[in-house]
């Protein structure tokens, strides 16, 4: 394969790579990959084997694991539904519904193709009816990109239906309580999708007036008619909301736009179905997610607290009369963070919460205030605001399940007592996963701080061994056990020999509100002293070379890589992707700058020498670390020139450095070939400072 022109600079001058042969690909949570591999491919353990060999193993491992998301458990306990991804190029994702009691046999849910149909059609975010008899979702496949609204039966002589003939980009739909309205989120004559990660639209004309043009709304769809009526009002940019029982009010989050820089902002509103205009009822000190209205209509739960990106969610669960008032805190000072939840029952809340580097499934009754672990685990649950994998009725729960052992599968049954319902990723489950996940936990500064630690395969305590830290984003986000992550597919390069070091640093998710905003004005100070810390803990007991540790992150994580090179001489090389160097400019710079409002209490105008000082452009001339540094060319999160000027610095003051732009790309990388492309110049560059080959006896 080739893609188009990449450009890159380093020491010596701007280069231009076309027809760029790519040697290996790799599993994402959104993208897989199509070859496929037999357990008996992978051999991956003799050091004379070239890099680029290893690598090209990996890929025909890895290739063939599927991405499974959505899972959605129907109203009478009795079907499930969900997606799962396309592979390679064709990414495209199909939607599944089986029934729990017969869970081998799934049928999948095809629109049917109209002519100029494409092939990779993708259908995403089912919501069931109220009476589990249709399946409403979301469907690209008569108009490649343009995502409709679709109506599935369900039964075997009906075919699926579209409801609407939209122009825009449509997401989250929801059925009312009595069945008569489906309502969803929608943004007329989108230019790009509404969130920060999407790649940039090109900044000119009137700055001003574009970021005003576009703003998400709530529509209402009658499913019969098609008839599609806009519900919130003009001046709002909606992020989430939910019907109230008796279908006459929704409440959501809004703020004016631009919304990708206003959700920080947001506040709670209510309107009802026949007035034009909401009402906010609540305002957070902080950010506020997944607003849900009780079963009888008199309140409003929401979790509020300390949150770095539009859907991580994390915080406390808070309770609000409907009509407004004062909030209350359900679960002040829990040493955890609550991600999710949805009633049970009138008078019991199920949440799930990151605790330490796991997540627990919990019960939380609103009569008492008591709280209850149903069920704790070493593994991630994704809860995002467009792939929930957790979803219950009644006694039933049906969730995709991911650890560092096994790929995703749906499960389903009561909770902690559930059985397997799909084998998707069975065949390749002992081929693509790591070995070995260790929960590690360390002392600095009076924090007990907790990370994860991956073991390079195949492994041999008389050795010693590279290692990487990977550095999270956020701030406020949290590594959990999961096979296939996100930016550089780390846990990959466990089959390349590497210890793969994963620290969760005040700052993160998973010990509770206060240690979330521990890292207030400390950025790269606070969380970069706990994960060097926790560089001494590993290498102190696990056969670790303290002279080959790399380090490398993204988005927040690749700011945090840039400040340890400067502020430590610990890491023999570095990959930073989509960070910023200098907070004093990127705050002029990025598009979602009021999240350092709440991390500094004021803008950097106000207090310019706080944001210099968490910046790594402040200590670059102590910089001797060899560094690679790549960003997209439409990043709005975290823009090029971030990265630029700490290439250009590192390159005038010699340090070893290399930038890579890649064309068209936005803060979360979309084309396939530049997803490979990064992680193979991560791993040639990790290879060149801190090589694998010539893996050591231990000293004895």
């Amino acid at each position: 394969m080739s893609f188009r022109a990449l450009i890159f600079a380093d020491h010596r001058s701007l280069v231009v790579l076309r027809d760029l042969s790519l040697a290996f690909a790799l599993a994402f949570p959104s993208l897989a990959l199509a070859q496929t591999a037999s357990p008996q491919a992978l051999n991956l353990a003799t050091d004379d084997q070239p890099l680029r060999g290893r690598i090209a193993e990996i890929e025909r491992s890895v290739s063939s694991v599927k991405a499974i998301s959505q899972a959605a458990i129907s109203p009478d306990g009795k079907r499930f539904v969900y997606t799962v991804a396309g592979t390679g190029q064709e990414s495209g994702q199909d939607l599944f519904v089986g029934y729990i009691a017969q869970p081998d046999s799934p049928l999948r849910v095809a629109v049917p193709r109209e002519n100029g149909a494409h092939n990779a059609c993708r259908e995403a975010e089912p919501a069931w009816s109220p009476d589990g008899s249709q399946l409403a979702f979301l469907s690209d496949c008569n108009s490649l990109g343009q995502m409709q609204l679709f109506l599935a039966y369900l039964n075997p002589d009906a075919e699926s239906k579209r409801i609407t003939n939209l122009i825009g980009y449509l997401s989250r739909p929801k059925w009312s309580p009595d069945g008569k309205t489906i309502a969803l989120l929608f943004v007329d004559h989108a230019s790009r999708a509404p969130n920060p990660l999407a790649a940039g639209n090109p900044q000119t004309g009137v700055i001003d007036d574009l970021q005003q043009l576009e703003c998400q709304r709530i529509a209402l769809v009658n499913p019969v008619s098609g008839e599609v009526h806009i519900f919130s009002p003009p001046t709002l940019t909606v992020f989430e909301y939910d019907w109230a029982p008796e279908s006459h009010s929704i409440a959501y989050t809004a703020a004016p736009p631009p919304g990708d820089d206003n959700w920080y902002v947001a506040e709670l509103y209510t309107q009802a179905v026949t007035e034009s205009e909401g009402r906010s009822i609540y305002k957070p000190k902080f950010q506020i997610a997944l607003p849900r209205w009780s079963p009888d209509g008199k309140s409003i739960a929401f979790i509020a607290g300390l949150m770095s990106d539009e859907g991580a969610t994390g915080g406390e669960i808070y309770w609000l009369p409907s009509a407004g008032g004062e909030a209350r805190n359900l679960t002040r000072d829990r040493k955890s963070s609550p991600v999710w939840f949805q009633f049970a029952s009138s008078d019991t809340l199920l949440f799930t919460e990151y605790e330490g580097g796991s997540v627990a499934i919990s019960t939380l009754n609103l009569r008492s205030g008591k709280t209850d672990t149903k069920w704790q685990g070493a593994e991630s649950i994704h809860a995002s605001l467009e792939d929930s994998s957790l979803s219950i009725a009644g006694t039933s729960v049906v969730r995709v399940r991911e650890s560092w052992t096994q790929p995703a599968e749906v499960w389903a049954g009561p909770i902690g007592k559930w059985t397997q319902v799909t084998r998707i990723n069975e065949h390749v489950a002992d081929v693509v996963a790591p070995s070995h996940g260790e929960d590690i936990k360390w002392q600095n500064d009076g924090f007990q701080i907790q990370g994860w630690l991956l073991f390079p395969q195949p492994y041999d305590p008389q050795k010693q061994y590279p290692m990487l830290v990977s550095a999270h984003g956020g701030p406020a986000w949290i590594q959990v056990p999961s096979v296939a992550s996100m930016d550089f597919q780390i846990t990959s390069f466990t089959h390349l020999g590497y210890f793969i070091f994963l620290p969760n640093p005040r700052g993160s998710f998973g010990q509770g509100e206060k240690f979330t905003q521990a890292n207030r004005r400390e950025l790269g100070f606070g969380d970069v002293s706990d994960i060097v810390t926790g560089v001494d803990a590993v290498t102190a007991k696990y056969p670790v070379d303290s002279r080959r540790v790399g380090i490398i992150g993204w988005s927040y994580g690749a700011s945090t890589a840039m400040m340890a090179v400067g502020r430590t001489s610990r890491f023999r090389a570095a990959v930073a992707g989509a960070g910023a160097s200098n907070l004093l400019s990127y705050y002029g710079q990025n598009q979602i700058d009021k999240w350092m409002h709440f991390y500094y209490g004021a803008s950097a105008y106000d207090d310019p020498s706080a944001y210099m000082r968490n910046s790594a452009i402040s200590y670059v001339k102590q910089v001797k670390t060899p560094t690679l540094l790549v960003v997209g060319e439409r990043d709005e999160e975290a823009p090029p020139p971030q990265s630029f000027e700490f290439w250009h610095a590192l390159k005038e003051l010699g340090t070893p450095t290399q930038l890579v732009v890649y064309p068209g790309e936005g803060h979360s990388f979309e084309k396939y070939e530049n997803r490979i492309d990064l992680m193979e110049r991560a791993a040639d560059w990790f290879a060149k400072y801190m090589p694998v080959a010539g893996a050591q006896e231990k000293a004895h």
